[in-house]
């Protein structure tokens, strides 16, 4: 698409788009005319987003000057929506340095606009007395006001929305547990906010006047605990009354932990909003009416605003997760084309079949595989493998997929990350959880030379150092049954598909290996 093509408003410059907000921003941004620019560290993982043609995609990262000023050529409005949650104990630093980067370039390049979304912090509680998470986010905002361009600071609680990290550890916690032992938190009064007001804010703080350079708090019309939130989801999901027992000896370590049991949300993300939760976090002006007035039935209360999102993910339309950015410290090397690559090592297991199917039928599969449709090979060591990786600090295999039909590239699916799809030919993923060394796994679905369908399949580990070797070879042995039993099982799920006419999907899991 040509520029011409675009809008003709400002040029916006939007951080974390592949993240889950800013991936919803930018649709909203374009609808209101905006022209808009993205800054990604992996400008690829955008490529398959549905409005990917419309935008400018600048490689790049916050943490890098040169890259953030490039960027920044001709914007005129900058929305700031990344931060470092969960990258470990220095993130505050990493998230000071960042912003001032981003505030700093803003100012040189003329920027007329900045836009935060940061966290609601409690009235009356200083600044070094908060959680980390909030008191980076406090941080952050205080920067960017500072840096000389008129800034728009937007504070929330917990977001309500398809996806997001809130809504999906508020979701699994009250469907999953009938009966609740929680921490004393449950009790602290929170004021929800509907991601579709969220967004409706941020792309309303485009236009504000140029001498507005303040915070404005943003919630929803309802101050509840968060007791009464899992209550009131429970009614809105049409859920059996649950039974809360709050307990006080939970600490905010303790519960993150079993939040991240409990939930796909890891407790490395579990724990900086467990400990926000310690604190009431409720609005104390709603000024941003003034400039960006609701409409009519707007801001949407709580229960109107869990409708939507179980709307979205029963209709399987959730467009962005909080999966959607990497994991924090997950390896992010390229698939590497030279089995020398860097003078290492790099391990393969190599799979194939021949397939009584067409290859369209196999591609669905492919396609299909992971989250609720299962790994087609031996589910107990999938299983064993995800709780191991939970217990040392991973995902596990609880983030399932976004989609239950679809890929994209930068999608989690489990503890892996779609690296890149070819449709009908390729799928590559490449692991997120921990490992000695980076891991991807290849699926093809290929047509040899004389018209027959193919499965082929390649697993690849690059170790680090002796540990990396000591792994794969005490996993090596189980390689026959678990990605030999993947390949046997793809491969008769295909043929199935083809003898019924509609893709297999249930019981995916089952089968021999």
């Amino acid at each position: 698409m040509t520029e011409d093509d675009r809008g003709t408003g400002p040029l916006c410059l939007v951080t974390g788009a592949t993240g889950y907000i800013g991936g919803r921003l930018v649709p909203e941004l374009l609808a209101a005319g905006l022209r808009v620019r993205c800054l990604a560290r992996s400008p690829e993982r955008l490529r398959d987003h549905p409005w990917a043609g419309d935008v400018e995609v600048v490689r790049g990262d916050v943490t890098d000057a040169e890259s953030v000023a490039r960027a920044m050529r001709g914007v005129g409005i900058g929305y700031y929506l990344v931060h470092a949650l969960g990258t470990g104990g220095d993130f505050e630093k990493t998230d000071r340095r960042a912003a001032r980067i981003f505030g700093e370039q803003a100012r040189a390049a003329g920027l007329h606009r900045l836009v935060y979304l940061g966290g609601l912090t409690p009235r009356g509680v200083p600044e070094r007395e908060l959680s980390p998470h909030l008191r980076s986010r406090a941080e952050v905002g205080r920067i960017l006001l500072d840096s000389g361009v008129p800034t728009a600071v937007l504070r929330a609680a917990v977001v309500i929305g398809s996806g997001s990290a809130s809504f999906e550890m508020l979701r699994h916690l009250t469907e999953r547990l009938p009966v609740m032992v929680t921490p004393s938190w449950v009790r602290t009064r929170i004021q929800p906010v509907a991601v579709r007001d969220v967004l409706r804010a941020l792309v309303g703080c485009a236009g504000l006047p140029a001498d507005v350079n303040r915070t404005f708090d943003i919630g929803g019309p309802d101050v509840l605990t968060y007791q009464e939130m899992m209550i009131r989801y429970a009614a809105v999901a049409e859920l059996p009354k649950r039974l809360i027992l709050p307990v006080p000896m939970l600490s905010p370590g303790l519960s993150s932990h079993w939040v991240g049991l409990v939930t796909p949300v890891p407790a490395s993300i579990a724990r900086p909003l467990t400990e926000s939760l310690r604190y009431e976090v409720v609005c104390h002006e709603h000024d941003i009416a003034r400039y960006v007035p609701d409409p009519p039935g707007r801001p949407f209360g709580f229960d109107e605003a869990v409708r939507l999102a179980l709307r979205r993910v029963r209709e399987a339309q959730v467009t962005t997760r909080w999966s959607s950015a990497s994991l924090p410290g997950a390896p992010s090397d390229p698939l590497p084309t030279d089995p020398d690559w860097a003078g290492g090592s790099l391990y393969t297991d190599c799979r194939e079949r021949s397939v009584d199917a067409p290859r369209e039928a196999l591609w669905r599969v492919v396609e299909g595989i992971g989250g609720d449709n299962g790994w087609y090979s031996f589910p107990l060591a999938w299983a064993v493998r995800g709780w191991l990786d939970r217990l040392i600090g991973g995902v596990g295999l609880r983030r399932g997929r976004r989609d239950a039909a679809r890929l994209r590239v930068g999608d989690s699916l489990d503890f892996w990350r779609v690296e890149e799809i070819e449709p009908g030919h390729l799928l590559r993923l490449r692991a997120e959880m921990r490992l000695p060394g980076p891991a991807w796994l290849e699926m093809y679905a290929e047509t040899d030379g004389t018209g027959h369908t193919r499965y082929r399949q390649r697993a690849l580990f690059h170790p680090r150092g002796l540990l990396g070797h000591a792994y794969w070879w005490s996993v090596s042995p189980f390689h026959a049954v678990v990605f030999g039993g993947m390949a046997r099982n793809i491969a008769r799920a295909a043929e199935a598909d083809a003898d019924a006419g509609r893709p297999v999907r249930e019981g995916a899991t089952t089968g021999d290996g």
